[in-house]
């Protein structure tokens, strides 16, 4: 960060090594476990806020206490419709559009915190060119390219916003509907901005970065009427581009791909390549924005960043170390115990994050150490760390199963069910060998004591309640899920500050709650710009004729499948696990179907795949962060890791061809006559007004 509170661009001298991002460069590195003076950085947002320009200071305060009030006044929406519903007074008027409404600030907002932070989801090979010209330029190329798609998406939104402004449509209690959506074209705007100044550390280069994007602005604003009989020369100059676009598609989609190799975000390269091909198509680029603002009707997505808000205050608070000396205190007198409770902690933190990267960066310091203090060997003991940071990914309630339900439109509660055993064997798979080498190696093991038991029970009794309570009212019907993570929010943060005392109101909550916004902003910038590239691929038939060519050559659905799992565990390897979701469910949900594949067996499948990737050489995600942690070169880190990949992998070759493993449970749960709990029917955003062609 420099001085200014901007991001420092990567070329800057004196930036020294990178720090590790969580999934694919997606999570700030949360707190250590224990007591906040224990966290992996000193810097809160109020401290960072200190070291800036008095103006630029006020500014991230603004932005941070923005994100912190959405958080809030979502969950504080959620939970008073749960009362007024028990009361039978009554909720707020509006309050489920609100919530999702408010979902989508939470996006928009979290994303200028990635931009302010770099903390965007991509993969950037920049950093293996030479250092010099090579590298910087490359670091130019891929801010302006992020900057110039941003300023145009903002110039998109501004079109939507001008049309939901002239329907005049109005959000439950009268609030007009466009100046809820005004946040987007705003912040997409500062985004801009920002990744042109972030591009260079050369004004020279950051004035041609500033100059294309307030270009995009200037030609919005003085674009004239298109329908007008003398067209301003804006018009002109779009009408004639757009009659080269044919032209101009393919090398302009290629430019985008090879920023996007070399560091622009992943939402940036969606949003890019749909914009072209849609105006390559005669379409109104405003179609990208629009197909976001859908997304908004989901009844299910707010559960998403306020689970990942949670999950931070539990991470930043210390709740990993009470939950270890808990399962030590458990299973420590088994063979191989104190492994054992690895891979049980590991899963739990990692179900209430969302990510493995969270949880190897957050326990791997503490996890480790008591690992080679027990004799265990130093790679089983590397490798069982980052193993065990996605073990947990099946389970309720993990945000990647969440958000694979909003993407493929399946019932949340549904994909839970189904992933329950699945999730089991992978786990008791993982733990068997665990047991194994305890055994080999003769690694000592604690006496079990009852005493001891109550002690860690009752220093973890408070950790233990996040989990139940959305598992206890979403299960029972009382709430729905966006509720239940509502009461998970609000318990979280009153445990951790008002009981456990752990955190402080003035510098440790805002500090949780600014990293989940990041990573909340992060994920649905790209779930949002995500729909704009999968309509563009609907509406050319691309899924169809993916299916026809697929059939065409394949015939066995064995065959099918083992190919679907060489490919999502390469694909898994190379992109974040969100990026992943979104990217590519859309087009295997309709191949699925065309093989007979049930979709909850395909959602297992897929799930489990991209948790075997993270451990996949040469470019597994959790070897990079555990090679990062550890300071451990990355050789090493494959050796340590192979053991658990062939054992992870043996369990997603019996996830997907017995599938009775996840659609048998569901079935058996549906019989039992307990129906699915669904959350009332959400009204969907007015449709925007036809959009002019011509118009940008």
């Amino acid at each position: 960060m420099s001085e200014t509170g901007e991001p420092k661009p990567p070329d800057e001298p004196g930036t020294g090594a990178p720090t590790a991002p969580a999934e694919g460069e997606g999570h700030l590195l949360p707190a250590a476990p224990g007591k906040e003076g224990t966290a992996a950085t000193s810097d809160t947002p109020v401290a960072e806020a200190k070291k800036a320009h008095p103006a630029l200071r006020v500014w991230r305060l603004f932005e941070n206490g923005a994100v912190i009030a959405v958080f809030a006044v979502m969950a504080l929406m959620a939970v008073t419709e749960i009362l007024g519903r028990k009361l039978g007074v009554g909720g707020i008027s509006g309050a489920q559009e609100y919530v999702q409404h408010l979902t989508m600030w939470a996006g928009f907002l979290g994303a200028l915190l990635a931009t302010r932070e770099g903390k965007h989801l991509g993969l950037s090979l920049a950093e293996l060119l030479p250092r010099g010209p090579v590298r910087s330029g490359a670091h130019f190329f891929a801010g302006t390219v992020a900057a110039l798609v941003s300023a145009m998406l903002a110039v998109a939104a501004a079109g939507l916003v001008d049309a939901l402004r002239g329907s005049g449509s109005q959000l439950g209690g009268g609030i007009t509907e466009w100046v809820s959506v005004a946040v987007m074209p705003v912040t997409l705007a500062i985004i801009a901005l920002r990744q042109a100044v972030a591009s260079s550390s050369r004004w020279s280069l950051r004035g041609v970065a500033l100059a294309l994007v307030v270009g995009c602005f200037l030609g919005r604003l003085i674009m004239g009427d298109p329908d007008a009989a003398e067209p301003s020369w804006v018009i002109r100059t779009v009408n004639a581009f757009q009659s080269r676009a044919g032209t101009l598609q393919w090398p302009l989609s290629l430019a985008i791909l090879v920023a996007l190799l070399l560091g622009t975000p992943v939402y940036a390269a969606m949003s890019g390549l749909a914009m072209v091909w849609f105006f390559a198509a005669d379409t109104p680029i405003a179609s990208v924005p629009t197909e976001t603002y859908r997304l908004v009707a989901s009844p299910t997505l707010p559960a998403i960043p306020i689970l990942t808000a949670a999950g931070f205050v539990l991470a930043t608070g210390g709740s990993s170390a009470r939950l270890v000396r808990l399962f030590r205190s458990l299973v420590g007198f088994l063979p191989g115990g104190m492994a054992l409770m690895v891979i049980a902690v590991c899963a739990i933190f990692t179900t209430l994050t969302g990510g493995s990267g969270v949880t190897i960066l957050a326990l791997g310091g503490l996890v480790y150490p008591i690992l080679r203090q027990e004799k265990y060997p130093e790679n089983f003991s590397l490798g069982l760390v980052t193993a065990s940071g996605s073990l947990g990914l099946l389970f309720f309630p993990s945000v990647p199963v969440i958000l694979y339900a909003v993407v493929s439109q399946q019932p949340v509660e549904n994909l839970f069910i189904a992933g329950l055993l699945p999730g089991v064997v992978m786990i008791l798979m993982v733990a068997a060998w665990a047991v194994f080498v305890g055994v080999r190696t003769g690694t000592s093991r604690h006496p079990f004591s009852f005493k001891e038991v109550g002690a860690a029970v009752a220093g973890a009794k408070w950790d233990l309640g996040a989990p139940l309570i959305v598992l206890v009212s979403f299960a029972s019907g009382w709430a729905t899920m966006v509720e239940a993570a509502a009461l998970a929010f609000i318990y979280s943060v009153i445990m951790e500050v008002f009981i456990c005392r752990t955190l402080t109101l003035r510098q440790g909550l805002p500090r949780a709650l600014v990293e989940g916004g990041t990573l909340v902003g992060s994920v649905l910038m790209v779930l949002g710009m995500a729909m704009g590239l999968t309509s563009y691929m609907v509406d050319e038939g691309i899924p169809e004729i993916v299916i026809q060519w697929v059939q065409q050559h394949i015939s066995s659905q064995f065959v099918f499948l083992l190919i679907l799992n060489a490919l999502l565990l390469v694909l898994g390897s190379v992109l974040e696990i969100f990026s992943a979701i979104v990217i590519l469910a859309p087009l295997l949900a309709p191949l699925g179907r065309a093989y007979g594949i049930d979709p909850l067996h395909l959602g297992i499948i897929f799930l489990a795949n991209l948790e075997l990737g993270f451990l996949f050489p040469p470019v597994g995600l959790n070897l990079f962060l555990s090679s990062t942690r550890f300071g451990k070169p990355l050789p090493q880190m494959y050796r340590a890791a192979f053991p658990f990949l062939v054992i992870m992998s043996l369990s997603v070759l019996v996830i997907t061809y017995v599938p009775w493993m996840s659609t048998g449970v569901f079935r058996a749960w549906e019989a039992r006559n307990k129906p699915a709990v669904t959350a009332p029917a959400a009204p969907a955003p007015a449709d925007a007004p036809a959009l002019d062609p011509a118009a940008p």
